[in-house]
């Protein structure tokens, strides 16, 4: 159904725009593949061609992956690490202090345990900094380390890497992150964003860290079993590290688009089978109850790894990851929980600070720009994010740390975070820094801060004017309320895994009625859907009770309503129905 929203405000303050798509490509695929028409428009949408709907719906690495070695350096690199598992040379592993650093170093590691190598590893405390270190080099040398793999780091670590040459310590750099024209003069750079890419798999580019280690581990293991090292001993199964990678691809919030489709799909599969020990540990802790979905690994099970990098140990994330034993996991995933609820509390001591800040003086520019003395550096980034959120403008929140300043920003469509800092920081303006168009992070002296907030608030204005900014939430498609069936839910769930680049749809129900609302839990509201055509439903919109939305279905009276949300099947207690995640509404037109 066509319609026009002619740029109204929704009860939220939103506004809804319509996913836009090539109809004639979604007819084509809907008579193809036998789709719904609702279905076929959202892949169409999303850029699908219609001879790739089906490696979309059902995502397969025997189909996605192509072989390593299209990758610039991965055989190089693949026969020096074979070389020195077959000789028994000494080895460590350097990896970053996040979610896709845990499961990169982890699969590594695991890999190199299972062929008889016992790797050193090093991940950085957040004072030390991010990414190798000359301090990591001095351990690894006094330990008798001959090579060194970088993962999830390194690309632009030339100074680091020529200090390693000092201590006769060779490097291979296996990363994503956006590279120079200038590599770092080491043995191998593995990273499908070098410059010099040939570009034949351009889906390869949105790998997180730990698809790029798995494509590396493959070319290894191929290695080794042509040089005959099978013939004495058991080849690894690969397959089953897979669960580490989907892990490390939804939380580093890369496209679940081409290759990593098949990552997630697969590896949410191996992840049920619950061998991994560290996994099973940290999902019974989470109170996790059914099947690991996406939602779980990005925000259940993902923060709790990342907090032991934000407010506790850094290496904790992989030492869980690869642990074997049961009663060791379970501390483990213990000690994560609880870093994690302190997580918590520090970064709700700061948001508070910078909501009083922001709320409590006239803002010259459409920014959200905040810094304080005591704020843990390792919670910024989740603050700038969440007051992203409540404001809608780009944010920027720093740590003051003698003289020192770190900071973390968050944007919105249109404003290029990557732009706006490589500008600031040629100007003098910040010390470092470095991002991509949706977060960035960055350093400067305390002094400078002034100035920045100038040159950003000036860069932003620029950009989007003194008119007032309004979020938007894209609409994959309209249905009437009889529309909304278990049938829909089925073929909804052909586009999973959802995640970044392939979100989960938000559909329009016209014309309804809210029908016996109340409130439930921690201000949701529930109620019924109506309509005039037939249908009915169950609904909830979470956390709304007290938000003009939340109002506006409490004290609906029989009103006519457009809603915004997810179809959701609903199988609790063996129920076999759907039901509707409201996140938004407006009072219905007459389109």
């Amino acid at each position: 159904m066509a319609f026009d929203f002619e740029n109204k405000k929704s009860l939220n303050g939103n506004i809804w725009k319509l996913s836009s798509g090539d109809e004639r490509k979604a007819e084509l695929i809907a008579q193809r593949y036998a789709l719904p028409s609702i279905i076929s428009g959202i892949i169409s949408a999303r850029g699908i061609e219609v001879d790739d709907v089906p490696n979309f719906i059902e995502p397969k690495l025997q189909n996605l992956m192509p072989d390593p070695s299209c990758l610039k350096d991965v055989d190089k690199a693949s026969k020096k690490i074979a070389e020195a598992i077959m000789s028994g040379r000494k080895m460590a592993i350097i990896g970053d202090y996040d979610v896709d650093g845990a499961t990169s170093s982890s699969v590594l590691r695991l890999f190199l345990e299972n062929v008889g190598i016992e790797p050193l590893v090093h991940i950085p405390e957040r004072d030390e900094g991010y990414g190798p270190s000359r301090q990591a080099f001095d351990e690894f040398a006094a330990q008798g380390v001959e090579l060194v793999v970088t993962v999830d780091c390194g690309t632009t670590a030339f100074d680091v890497f020529d200090y390693a040459k000092t201590k006769n310590i060779e490097v291979i750099v296996l990363d994503h992150h956006e590279a120079e024209v200038r590599l770092p003069d080491v043995y191998a750079v593995v990273n499908p964003k070098r410059l010099d890419e040939e570009n034949d798999y351009p889906y390869l580019k949105y790998m997180a860290a730990v698809g790029v280690v798995f494509c590396t581990i493959v070319a290894i293991n191929r290695e080794l079993r042509k040089q005959g090292f099978f013939n004495v001993r058991k080849e690894p199964n690969l397959m089953q590290w897979l669960d580490l990678v989907a892990l490390g691809t939804v939380c580093d919030v890369v496209p679940l688009l081409g290759l990593n489709r098949a990552f997630v799909r697969q590896g949410l599969k191996i992840m049920s089978l619950r061998n991994n020990p560290g996994l099973k540990a940290l999902i019974d802790k989470s109170g996790i109850s059914e099947a690991p979905n996406t939602f779980h690994l990005g925000y259940v099970l993902g923060p709790r790894i990342n907090a032991c990098g934000r407010v506790g140990e850094s290496s904790m994330g992989n030492r869980l990851l690869c642990v074997k034993d049961e009663f060791n996991a379970a501390q483990l995933a213990e000690k994560l929980n609880q870093f994690n609820d302190q997580r918590k509390e520090i970064e709700g001591y700061v948001l508070l600070n910078a909501i009083e800040m922001l709320e409590g003086s006239p803002q010259d520019y459409p920014i959200a720009f905040v810094a304080g003395k005591d704020w843990h550096q390792g919670v910024i980034g989740i603050v700038a994010g969440k007051l992203k959120e409540r404001y809608n403008v780009p944010s920027f929140v720093m740590s003051i740390e003698n003289d020192e300043v770190k900071g973390s920003a968050r944007s919105i469509p249109g404003i290029d975070l990557g732009s706006l800092i490589i500008s600031a920081k040629e100007q003098g303006i910040i010390t470092k820094g470095g991002g991509h168009t949706m977060a960035a992070g960055f350093s400067l002296t305390e002094d400078k801060i002034p100035e920045f907030k100038k040159f950003v608030g000036e860069y932003v204005l620029s950009k989007v004017g003194n008119e007032e900014i309004s979020p938007i939430i894209e609409v994959d498609g309209s249905l009437d309320l009889a529309g909304a069936t278990t049938e829909l839910a089925d073929k909804l769930e052909l586009l999973e895994p959802f995640g970044a680049g392939n979100s989960e749809p938000k559909l329009v129900l016209r014309h309804v009625r809210i029908n016996k609302p109340s409130i439930v839990g921690s201000g949701h509201v529930r109620c019924f859907l109506s309509s005039a055509n037939g249908g009915g439903l169950k609904a909830m919109a979470f956390r709304t009770a007290d938000t003009e939305l939340g109002k506006a279905m409490l004290n609906s009276k029989g009103d006519s309503f457009d809603v915004v949300g997810v179809l959701r099947k609903d199988n609790w207690q063996g129920r076999n129905s759907v039901q509707f995640i409201i996140d938004d509404a407006m009072r219905a037109g007459n389109d």
